[in-house]
Order: C-alpha cells, then sequence, then structure tokens
C-alpha cells in the first residue's frame, strides 16, 4: 500500500494545460462512475489490414503509460501503431514526438489534437488504443485478500496484453515489432509477453519513450487522455457541488484552486486531499485507497467508527434512507444524497 513513484516528478510537467484537448478516448459516464475501460481509435487510411487476399501494410506498435504514482485520478495505458517505414520520418523528424515528460502540457496537447485531426498526415497514417484503468479499480486490486491480490504489475500487464490483442489480433493490424517501456526487470516482462505473441519481435526497456518514436507518441496519448479524465472529474464534481449549494464560500474558493496533478508530491493535491477527506467515507471514485498518502490520512484524520445495523426483515433496510424521490419524501432527503459515497458521476 505504498505510493509507487520511481523517480522524482516534476509537477509543472505533470499538471494538466490549461487549453487540454480532450481526446475521443474520453469516456464521460465512465469515467465519471468509476469504471475502467477501453478506446480504440479508427484504424488509419495508410494502413492495410491483414484480411483476404489483400497485402497488409507492416507496421511498428509502442505501449507506455502515464499516471502510475498519482494517488488521484486513472492510469491509462497505450499502443501506439503506423506503417514502419514512416515510424522515424513521420514521428521524430517531422513533428518531434518524445517522451510526454519532456515535453510542455501545451505541446502534448497539440499532438493529440493533430492526431485526431482528419486532414492531418498524423491521422492518416497512425492509429492508437487506450485502456484507462480507473483509481477505484486500481485500488480495488491492490486492496483484495489473500490470493486474490493483484498488484499494479499485473494490472499493468494485462492492460498491456489487452491493448495490443485488440490491434493484432481483433482488428488485423499487421504488426511486425513491439517496443515497450518498462519500469519493472525489462527482461522477465520481454519473456511474459513473448510467450503470449510469439509471432511478434518484442523489445521492452527502460526509457524506451526516449528510444523509439512509437513510444514517445504512446506516452503522449496516455499522458493526455489521463489529464483530460483528471480534468473531467474534478470539473464534475465541482458543478455537482455549486449546484446542490454545498459547502462555504471559503470551501469553493479552495476548490476553485484544483487539486494539482494527484501526485503524492504535489502540495496542492495533498492539501486538497486533507481539506475534502470525509472522516467515514474518505473521498470518491477518483482517489487510490491503496496508496499510503491515503491509508494515512484515514488513519489519523478518520477514526470515525460505524455500526451498520443489520437488516431485519420487518425492519427498515439501511438504503431505504438513501432514497431521495417518491411518495411521501420531502426535499431535505437530497441532503443524504450528497454525503461522500455518492457516484461523481450523478449529474450529467
Amino acid at each position: 500500500m505504498e505510493d509507487l513513484q520511481q523517480e522524482p516528478v516534476d509537477i509543472s510537467q505533470e499538471t494538466p494545460s490549461n487549453n487540454l484537448f480532450s481526446p475521443p478516448s474520453i469516456d464521460r459516464c465512465r469515467l465519471l462512475s468509476g469504471e475502467s475501460y477501453s478506446h480504440y481509435s479508427p484504424c488509419p487510411p495508410a494502413v492495410t489490414l491483414s484480411t483476404g487476399a489483400a497485402e497488409a501494410t507492416s507496421c511498428v506498435l509502442g505501449v507506455d503509460e502515464a499516471g502510475r504514482g498519482p494517488v488521484l485520478g486513472p492510469m491509462v495505458y497505450s499502443a501506439f501503431y503506423l506503417p514502419s517505414e514512416l515510424h522515424h520520418s513521420l514521428l521524430a523528424r517531422d513533428h518531434s514526438f518524445n517522451d510526454s515528460k519532456v515535453l510542455t502540457p501545451d505541446v502534448r496537447s497539440n499532438l493529440m489534437r493533430l492526431l485526431c485531426t482528419p486532414e492531418h498526415a498524423l491521422f492518416n497514417s497512425c492509429g492508437w488504443a487506450v485502456k484507462v484503468l480507473s483509481a477505484r479499480d486500481i485500488s480495488s486490486g491492490m486492496m483484495r485478500p489473500g490470493a486474490g491480490v493483484q498488484n499494479l504489475n499485473a494490472q499493468a500487464m494485462d492492460a498491456t496484453v489487452e491493448i495490443i490483442r485488440g490491434i493484432v489480433e481483433e482488428r488485423n493490424v499487421d504488426v511486425r515489432e513491439v517496443y515497450i517501456d518498462t519500469v519493472g526487470n525489462p527482461a522477465s516482462y520481454q519473456q511474459k509477453l513473448e510467450r503470449i505473441f510469439p509471432s511478434l519481435k518484442i523489445t521492452v526497456a527502460k526509457k524506451a519513450d526516449s528510444l523509439y518514436p512509437c513510444v514517445s507518441a504512446a506516452s503522449v496519448v496516455a499522458k493526455v487522455t489521463r489529464d483530460a479524465g483528471l480534468e473531467l472529474c474534478y470539473e464534475a464534481m465541482m458543478k455537482d457541488r455549486q449546484r446542490v449549494g454545498h459547502g462555504t464560500e471559503h470551501e469553493a474558493q479552495e476548490g476553485a484552486d484544483g487539486w494539482g496533478s494527484g501526485y503524492p508530491s504535489d502540495s496542492k493535491c495533498v492539501g486538497w486531499l486533507r481539506r475534502d477527506m470525509d472522516p467515514i467515507f474518505g473521498w470518491g471514485n477518483e482517489c487510490r485507497f491503496s496508496w499510503g498518502t491515503a491509508k494515512e490520512m484515514l488513519e489519523l484524520k478518520g477514526g470515525t467508527k460505524v455500526d451498520w445495523p443489520a437488516e431485519e426483515q420487518d425492519e427498515k433496510r439501511l438504503t431505504d434512507f438513501f432514497v431521495t424521490s417518491g411518495p411521501g419524501k420531502t426535499g431535505n432527503s437530497d441532503e443524504l444524497r450528497y454525503w461522500y459515497g455518492h457516484k461523481l458521476g450523478d449529474v450529467f
């Protein structure tokens, strides 16, 4: 249950751009309800698929992630593919893709915008996919009891396999080479993937996002998707509270300052966690409860114990107290609905 930051984080680089592009990989309903999901871009015109007698286009594919270490928001895995002959010329020479951490937020956002612009060469030559792992599902996997626990590395492996399989096997893209960035042991990670995809030439390396342009592009897609998802969750939460008149004017001003990058080393993020923590429910779907930052705050500032009454057949159920409409219900019952623990996506 420790925060997973492998190296120092530049908060200015991790904080979303003020002019952040919202890509089609943002599924509002699923994000706000705490679900994990996948998204695949249309296959680009420059790529001929492996179907029937048609000669397929040989492609290279890169995989990278964004949001492994934060206590707030999703972790996003991305796969990025394009014709092998365009790998270096289109990405590195023409558009200067690089590790998303060394690009400014505005540059990342603009590159993602170009990838989604039909008239642009990047849109016509490149395809991509993301697997968005919600904070709720990450914590759920890590906090399972006993042998059922699924640590972050296992969840990362599953996400990587899913998006590669979705492109290669389900969409028939003729991928020949795969390059993957890893934070763990490259050799063991590569061996596992080679057993799953024996026909692919797979290279797993640390800092692959700085070595291979397709991995750099994948890192940009993952980062912009994560940033847009994090911003969407925050905006929805603030609008929800304003709608019901929740909180004081001072709290509203503090809330306007945002929750920063979501990293435990970000003072803005930690400050928001402290101010917004409910002693019973903690936070909502946006928080990774399995992280040390969240766990320690709950242990130090929580402490409220709840004895949930047993549900007897002839007595009211606990859930009856949370019904907000129906015969005999008054407007005051709305107050219970906005306790912590309600889904962030109650209002769309």
